[in-house]
């Protein structure tokens, strides 16, 4: 069974082509620039893109803050879908994350821009809920 308010989806007309927008993403030296808001900073710990390889993300605040993201890549279709978790780490070894969530990241042609569709799918109601409010703060919103 699947239970969609524990998703949360965010879409977004980017305003530009799809291969500029994949190159974000499977650049690890370009995803450090953007993964997270500054002033926090991303380092890219492990980036093995491929089905099964590592996905390592940890980052860091002015304020002494960390958040660290391990993770692993369950499917890969170049310029169209990537798909990771944090629920498995490299090995496909169970992990125990304090954020346990699958991420579907899908692109799309549209006009001379890409639709860029965001799925994250949660574990808990209340993980859900916490994460709605944090996009809605960083991105205005689902």
């Amino acid at each position: 069974m699947t239970d969609t308010n524990l998703d949360l989806e965010i879409v977004r007309l980017v305003a530009a082509p799809r291969e500029k927008v994949w190159r974000a993403w499977s650049d690890p030296n370009i995803l450090k620039q953007w993964w997270c808001p500054k002033p926090w900073i991303t380092e890219v710990r492990a980036f093995d893109f491929r089905r099964g390889g590592a996905f390592h993300t940890f980052m860091s605040g002015p304020d002494g803050g960390e958040s660290d993201n391990p993770g692993l890549f369950l499917d890969i279709v170049p310029m169209e879908r990537i798909v990771w978790t944090s629920m498995l780490v490299a090995g496909w070894r169970p992990a125990t994350p304090w954020l346990g969530m699958t991420g579907i990241f899908i692109l799309a042609d549209e006009g001379s821009g890409t639709r860029y569709t965001a799925r994250c799918l949660h574990r808990t109601m209340q993980i859900a809920r916490s994460m709605k409010t944090w996009a809605s703060l960083m991105v205005g919103g689902p």
